[in-house]
């Protein structure tokens, strides 16, 4: 009802009577006047007078009826400890391929390694759950393709220069401006479910003390809208996560990379690992050239650039 609401009160922009309203989505008076009390709570400016009612502004937060098309699968809180908690339990509970947590700030949210992850108000937090049909093996192609699309939307949509560095922060002008972290449960050889949690610093002011991270706003100069960005970028991984050719994902993913090239410092619980990164294979493992001239493979850690 919410949506249908919005939908015609954005469509005009002259007062709108409650009557007209009724008629229009069959219910009553009342119920209009109800439901526009509960936006008019949720932060939208909906002026109302002896002709009806008006939309003047509508916040920019990603609430369920802001994205009608996926409203079902949305739940929106305005603060959480984690989303990723809130995900794992209804992935077990099994809740659909494409659920999606948001939370308004997370208050224990965390990042790879074990890393707390800050999460002040204007950033964009959430956890999707997927459910692709691969086996366990291949569930690294859906960090890879995930990681990929983020960025890709981010280029194109915020109109910054995005790039992934390995396996998935993505980073511009070498500061991290977006992390993920990924969790995954397989039964009988076959994935039940992989839940990647994403955090962006979106229109957020970041603490002087952070100066490895960055925002779109801090670095476009202007806000770009969480809603509108979320639903291109839901819409786009849903596309491209269920093409057949997943074994490309990889070569898509290098298109973006700022890592290949590069000189890196793999740090994981079995040691550092230097060297040149120079490929990554078809699992996703990042191939780094050490001193000696010796490959190494890397499936797992925190990969730190010699420039940052």
């Amino acid at each position: 009802m919410k949506s249908q609401l919005l939908n015609i009160l954005n469509q005009n922009n002259e007062f709108i009577s409650g009557e007209t309203l009724s008629q229009h989505l069959g219910v009553s008076r009342v119920a209009i006047w109800k439901h526009i009390q509960k936006l008019q709570a949720c932060g939208y400016d909906i002026h109302s007078g002896p002709k009806g009612y008006r939309i003047v502004r509508s916040p920019d937060t990603p609430y369920p009826w802001e994205i009608p098309e996926r409203e079902s699968r949305i739940h929106y809180f305005e603060t959480a400890a984690s989303t990723m908690d809130i995900a794992r339990g209804l992935a077990r509970k099994g809740c659909p391929d494409f659920t999606i947590v948001i939370a308004e700030t997370q208050t224990s949210g965390r990042g790879r390694m074990d890393r707390n992850w800050f999460s002040p108000e204007g950033g964009l937090y959430f956890t999707l759950v997927l459910r692709p049909h691969i086996p366990p093996v291949m569930s690294p192609l859906v960090n890879f393709c995930t990681a990929f699309v983020l960025t890709r939307t981010l280029q194109e949509f915020c109109g910054v220069e995005a790039r992934v560095k390995w396996p998935n922060d993505v980073l511009i002008h070498g500061r991290k401006v977006s992390g993920m972290l990924s969790e995954m449960e397989a039964a009988d050889d076959q994935v039940s479910f992989v839940n990647i949690g994403i955090g962006i610093n979106m229109n957020n002011d970041l603490p002087s003390d952070l100066p490895s991270a960055t925002s779109i706003k801090n670095i476009s100069g202007k806000t770009c809208s969480r809603k509108a960005f979320l639903s291109e970028f839901l819409d786009r991984l849903e596309n491209r996560i269920h093409q057949p050719d997943m074994a490309k994902v990889i070569e898509e993913w290098k298109s973006c990379s700022a890592t290949l090239g590069q000189q890196v410092r793999i740090v994981s619980h079995q040691g550092v690992t230097k060297g040149k990164a120079v490929d990554v294979d078809p699992n996703g493992a990042l191939l780094v050239r050490t001193a000696d001239g010796t490959i190494k493979k890397i499936y797992y850690g925190d990969c730190i650039h010699a420039s940052s």
